[in-house]
């Protein structure tokens, strides 16, 4: 019987980010809280009498195919774990539509990596324990056991602290990006504080206003290496948005609009007035929502 199967990568969206600290190594200590978007990449799983990895999509180009791929260093990782147990992992054909600019601030190669786990644990029929899961997801990158879960949640520490969030809403937003890399060592290193307090939470789980009252720290100093997230910021306020952000260490921003429609007729008219950049509109998950679900 021939095997197919899909997975959603959904981009991770930073609705706040604030800086807490620096351990002794060098990581730094965060305070996220982060969501889903319903757009993102997408991979497919197919039989093959070999490993292979093909790709397509508008960013598939800026990616590597090789063994630096997260797709392939996922999946080697994961067949390794099982082996260990006996178990022999047979050969896979993966397709990754590559829908997310790339490092870009809102996990592309972190969620292409967690839908790989995902999506190959389904192909192979196999099983690891939870903690195994997520000892593999943190060997792979800071932000894939968030990506693994792909709901929202509140993450501390260096990003493995991770509490979902079940009564969380539903957003409207539409993600902007100046398709202009920015380098996240420097934005961290350019951080005037490193020791903010954590995201203030409300008894009432006001969540809207608590995204507003809270901030992305990461956002100035990538401003200063970037005007484009200043101007990109701007149009999304000109265009409506209740609120305007940049996710992680950018340049990727986002705008909370009333509406889903509000939403995909700022994204018709940002496109028209900059056909050079990224505007996408989409819903984020709600809480409860988990992966593969």
């Amino acid at each position: 019987m021939t095997i197919e199967i899909s997975e959603d990568a959904r981009a991770k969206i930073n609705l706040a980010l604030h800086v807490t600290g620096q351990r002794e190594d060098g990581y730094h200590l965060l305070d996220m809280l982060v969501t889903f978007t319903q757009h993102g990449d997408r991979l497919h799983f197919s039989e093959a009498t070999d490993d292979q990895l093909s790709l397509s999509g508008r960013f598939a180009a800026k990616l590597d195919q090789d063994a630096n791929n997260l797709v392939v260093r996922a999946k080697d990782l994961l067949r390794a774990k099982l082996g260990e147990t006996g178990f022999e992992a047979r050969p896979v054909a993966i397709h990754l539509e590559k829908n997310l600019p790339v490092a870009s601030g809102i996990g592309g190669g972190s969620a292409d990596a967690a839908a790989t786990l995902r999506g190959l644990l389904r192909f192979w029929d196999a099983t690891v324990s939870t903690e195994v899961l997520g000892q593999l997801a943190l060997t792979l990158g800071a932000d894939v056991p968030m990506c693994l879960a792909s709901c929202p949640l509140l993450a501390r520490g260096v990003g493995d602290e991770i509490t979902p969030i079940a009564d969380f809403p539903v957003f409207s937003l539409v993600l902007a990006n100046p398709l202009k890399a920015v380098s996240t060592p420097e934005i961290f290193r350019a951080l005037n504080r490193k020791e903010n307090p954590q995201i203030e939470l409300q008894p009432d789980g006001d969540w809207r206003s608590i995204i507003s009252h809270a901030r992305n720290d990461l956002e100035p100093p990538a401003r200063a290496k970037l005007c484009e997230i200043g101007v990109i910021s701007e149009m999304l306020k000109d265009q409506g948005a209740l609120l305007a952000r940049m996710s992680g260490s950018g340049a990727t921003c986002f705008g909370v609009f009333e509406t889903m429609a509000q939403a995909t007729e700022a994204q018709e008219r940002l496109c028209k007035e900059r056909p050079d950049w990224y505007f996408q509109a989409t819903e984020t998950v709600s809480g409860g929502q988990y992966a593969g679900s």
